[in-house]
């Protein structure tokens, strides 16, 4: 029996596929719009969920954002996918990376409760230090230093950044599906308590089970296809069921959105939110010193969790070189520090490179067109957010847990016998998830990595940037007690 021999790629067919070289990417422009709209799916609930967040809280004068005493969650929403659509094109454009962007969840956090929130800080206050923490970050790009941190970190620690990566959005998948749930007497358990119950959970495993067969089968867009298929099924049910949005009295109900075809496809979008920031008027309100040590935490968070993301799309893509180096390195930083800003002066929160976008990458994306479609998503998604909210997490959330299977794979690629690499590689992978927070396991690693090879004597393998940058993780663990010791 005669075997068949691969195929070369073909020569580039058009202007667009020479210009994100897609045919050398061995990928084609249907997958790189599979793909691009796979990843939207995986990460529009931001568009609900950043409102959620950030507009439902008053700022220190009591007024919500965008002004008014009365939370204005459709102007957040529209303004949120706008942000992360222009950025996520961008970053289509310059850096030709299957890379998207989004309001980043965590630091949207910190940004309401942490600082609008302070006796005195307006929305316009707060918003200004995420415009000069990403205009920091920039500066730092475009000197070349945030560049050298990135390729000073070892290899193998790059590749267990990944992997935490992996197993942390596994967890939320489960998480926001509600087949992990916080337990009584445990910190998690199954399902609500302790067993599988409700419709929407149903729904999340026959969606998860059909992404897995048609995964392993090689069926072009399985994850599309199964989110789609999950959506429909969990319409279905409710219109059959009515079962509800989850709560304290229905916890079995649908999380983040009740799936419903809605009465109107198209809404007119408000984008009053656009340059509401005052870069510094938070110093008169809360001192110099309180100033420096909000942006230093947000800039940190921001700093390390785009080089973990980076990396992780990177080596799902099969694009790193022989260091983990991801190409056009410079311009996905330069565009992810450009979201920063433009997220604080479009006054939706910091905006940063999203690990959903693995889902997309998992589903064939290997350019920078998939970033494209899905920035064009977003920006109609401004006018569809009725459409938008269809989708509940129950049927997006499998694609979270099968790309954690996939990221899961590289793990292969450390050598867990050598001590000095294993450890740090260890405490990267397991505190993501333990702890919610890429930032928190990257520090983690970093520092001990550090400790490692100082107590084997071999103070001559660490980079110099490798010194400062666990120093500063240091610094960022111990934010609470410094900021108690400054009375800030």
């Amino acid at each position: 029996m005669a075997t068949s021999t691969p195929t070369k790629p073909t020569a580039p067919t058009s202007a667009v596929d020479r210009y994100f070289k897609i045919t050398e990417r061995g990928s084609s422009v249907g997958a790189e719009v599979r793909g691009g709209l796979v990843t939207f799916f995986a990460m529009s609930y931001i568009i609900v969920l950043n409102p959620l967040i950030i507009g439902t809280v008053p700022d220190g004068t009591g007024q919500f954002l965008g002004g008014g005493t009365e939370p204005n969650l459709g102007m957040v929403a529209a303004t949120t996918a706008l942000v992360a659509g222009v950025m996520t094109i961008l970053m289509g454009v310059v850096a030709n990376f299957p890379l998207a962007l989004a309001a980043g969840l965590g630091l949207n956090a910190v940004v309401a409760f942490s600082i609008a929130s302070l006796d005195g800080v307006t929305w316009a206050d707060a918003m200004g230090l995420v415009v000069l923490e990403g205009l920091i970050i920039l500066l730092l790009v475009l000197t070349g230093f945030r560049e050298a941190v990135f390729r000073a970190v070892p290899v193998q620690l790059k590749t267990a950044i990944s992997v935490g990566i992996g197993l942390f959005i596994a967890l939320i998948g489960l998480v926001d599906a509600g087949f992990v749930s916080q337990g009584n007497g445990t910190p998690l358990q199954l399902g609500s308590n302790g067993s599988l119950a409700g419709w929407p959970i149903l729904v999340f495993v026959v969606g998860l089970l059909l992404m897995i067969v048609l995964f392993t089968r090689g069926v072009r867009g399985a994850i599309l296809i199964s989110i789609i298929a999950a959506t429909l099924l969990a319409v279905v049910l409710e219109a059959v069921v009515g079962i509800g949005g989850r709560s304290e009295d229905n916890p079995t109900g649908w999380s983040l959105d009740v799936p419903a075809v809605p009465d109107q496809l198209v809404a007119a979008p408000d984008f009053s939110l656009l340059g509401n920031f005052s870069l510094f008027g938070s110093i008169e309100k809360i001192g110099v010193v309180a100033v420096v040590l909000l942006v230093f935490s947000i800039m940190l968070a921001d700093f390390f969790d785009t080089m973990g993301t980076m990396v992780a799309i990177g080596g799902e893509a099969d694009l790193l070189d022989e260091k983990g180096n991801p190409p056009r390195t410079r311009q996905i930083l330069v565009v992810d520090s450009l979201a920063a800003a433009a997220g604080g002066a479009g006054s939706v929160s910091s905006n940063t490179s999203y690990i959903e976008s693995a889902t997309g990458v998992g589903d064939g994306a290997r350019t920078g067109l998939a970033s494209v479609v899905t920035g064009i998503a977003f920006l109609l998604a401004t006018f569809l957010s009725p459409l938008v909210a269809m989708v509940p997490y129950e049927a997006a959330t499998p694609a979270l847990v099968m790309v954690g299977f996939l990221m899961m794979m590289q793990v292969s690629g450390i050598t867990w016998k050598d001590y000095e690499i294993a450890v740090p590689a260890f405490l990267t992978i397991v505190l993501m998830p333990f702890t919610y927070s890429i930032t928190t396991g990257i520090g983690a690693g970093f520092i001990a990595f550090v400790v490692l090879k100082v107590s084997a004597g071999k103070v001559r393998q660490v980079h110099p940037l490798m010194w400062l940058s666990a120093a500063l993780f240091v610094v960022y663990f111990a934010l609470g007690p410094i900021r108690t010791l400054l009375g800030v």
